[in-house]
This record gives C-alpha cells, sequence and structure tokens, in this order.
C-alpha cells in the first residue's frame, strides 16, 4: 500500500513538473515544443478564446478515441490518469497563477530551464510505468500500421508540431521550438539513467570462490558464473556476473581489494533491467 501511495505522489510530482513548464516556459514564449501541449499552445493563439489547459483537455481526449479506434484499450490506467491530470494542472495553473507576460525576455534560458523541469518530471512519470499520453499515443499508431518504431514516431510528431509553430510564430520562434524537442529528448534520457543506479558487475578472480560467497551471502545478491579461458595463458577461469546498486558495488569492490589485487572487473551501466527481483516484464 505504501508503495502504490509513493508512486501516485511521484507520479502526480512529475505531472506538476510538465504543468509549470507548460504554464510558466512555453506558453508565455509561444514555443511549441512537442506533445499535446505544443499542439494546444499553436491551437490556443489560433483560436484564444479557449483556455490553454482546455486546448489540452480536448487534444488528449481526441487522442485516445484515435487510439481506441486503431489499436483498441491498451493503455494503462496510470497513462490515461496522468493525460488529464496534465491539462488539469495546466488549467488550475491558468485560474490562480496567470501569467500575463513572460518571466524574462532572454527565451533561451527561459526554453532550458523550462525544458529540464518537464523532462525530469516526464522521467518521473515514466519511471512509474505511465506515461503522458498525447503524441505517444499517435507514434503506437504509426507503429502498428506503418512498423514506425515508436521512439521515431513521437520525434516525427513532435517536429511536425514545432514546424507548424514557424508559420504561426515565426521562423525565430519555430527555431527555439525545434531545440526544445531535441533538447528535452537529451533531458529524459539523462534523467531516467539517474533514476537507474543499477550497474552490470563482471569479475575475473582467483577468489572467485570467496568473491561469489560474498556477493550471496553478505550482499544477500544473486550472480551468474560462466566458463572462460584466457586467451594468452590458456588458464581456465571463472566469469561472475551479478546486477548491483552502486552502494553495494564499492561494498563489493573494498572486499574484492582485500582478497586479490590482480581481480579484472568491467562495469556495465545498465537502461533497463527485468525479470526476478527487479522490474516486472508486464
Amino acid at each position: 500500500m505504501l508503495r502504490k501511495l509513493l508512486s501516485f505522489f511521484i507520479i502526480n510530482l512529475g505531472v506538476f513538473c510538465v504543468a509549470v513548464n507548460v504554464h510558466f516556459f512555453l506558453s508565455p514564449n509561444n514555443l511549441a515544443t512537442g506533445g499535446v501541449s505544443g499542439l494546444s499552445i499553436v491551437l490556443h493563439d489560433l483560436f484564444p478564446g479557449l483556455s490553454l489547459g482546455l486546448f489540452m483537455l480536448i487534444a488528449n481526449i481526441v487522442c485516445f478515441i484515435l487510439g481506441f479506434i486503431f489499436i483498441g484499450f491498451n493503455f494503462g490506467a496510470k497513462t490515461i490518469y496522468t493525460s488529464f491530470a496534465v491539462s488539469f494542472m495546466v488549467w488550475g495553473l491558468e485560474r490562480f497563477a496567470p501569467m500575463s507576460s513572460p518571466l524574462s525576455d532572454d527565451i533561451l534560458i527561459q526554453l532550458i530551464i523550462g525544458q529540464a523541469i518537464a523532462a525530469a518530471g516526464i522521467a518521473m512519470v515514466f519511471h512509474q510505468g505511465a506515461s503522458t499520453g498525447g503524441t505517444d499515443i499517435l507514434a503506437m499508431i504509426l507503429n502498428k500500421y506503418f512498423s514506425i518504431e515508436m521512439g521515431k514516431g513521437v520525434l516525427f510528431s513532435d517536429i511536425a508540431i514545432a514546424a507548424s509553430s514557424i508559420f504561426v510564430f515565426g521562423p525565430q520562434t519555430g527555431l527555439y521550438a525545434f531545440f526544445g524537442v531535441i533538447l528535452n529528448g537529451i533531458v529524459i534520457d539523462y534523467t531516467l539513467q539517474q533514476f537507474n543506479d543499477n550497474k552490470e558487475i563482471v569479475i575475473i578472480s582467483r577468489e572467485s570462490d570467496l568473491v561469489r560467497e560474498f556477493i550471496v551471502r553478505e550482499l544477500g545478491k544473486g550472480a551468474t558464473i560462466h566458463s572462460a579461458k584466457g586467451a594468452f595463458t590458456q588458464d581456465s577461469k571463472e566469469v561472475i556476473t551479478t546486477i548491483l546498486k552502486r552502494k553495494d558495488y564499492s561494498r563489493l569492490r573494498k572486499y574484492i581489494s582485500e582478497i586479490d589485487q590482480t581481480a579484472f572487473i568491467t562495469v556495465h551501466a545498465t537502461n533497463e533491467i527485468l525479470g526476478q527481483n527487479f522490474k516486472r516484464l508486464a
């Protein structure tokens, strides 16, 4: 129960970060950096009678209807919730903290700060197994009917929205929007890597029995043993592979340095780990 409440809190915090970017940074500067928010910023300029939050709500509803028609009911409850939560939070910020002008005259610094905040929020949502919906659904449709990869589908839709802003807001603002699309992807990837502090550790040691025992008994982790042969010496060796967090890896490295200073260790960053005690496959 506590884990579910924590996950719900993290999702809402991430959604709030996205809403802050849209309301305080993107909308006042007409920066349509892709997604439902970018599309809504363009439409809000063409039809200023409706609020930005309402446009986002309508756009999300249309995207979900298209998804239901072309894909089916393949959306998680979390994704449906976050999609509409962003719209309502933007609407709430419009009502209780209205913006009459941009925060500063420097569009670039606002774009960088705003996209960094939003990317961190999106990464929080992704880490909880949800997404902010919108153009992700359009990417699913492109993937199903045209075999376009999801990442490329999202990129294509975001670029199309940024391109439309050139005709509505002018070349300079449109170019900033293009830069925002690129920046958003980079910061999201970096933030997701920070959430995942697991490392794949590969160890070759003369004291492999002691190392294996330390991993299992002291760290309480599993490991896989491979048989290998040295290219120069032709000696048979054991190769131990395990997945550890940074803290556990530090303990293991200290232990190995005490028992075998000739050990060979490689450490690999992992983008995602599925199965057993890690993230579920489905």
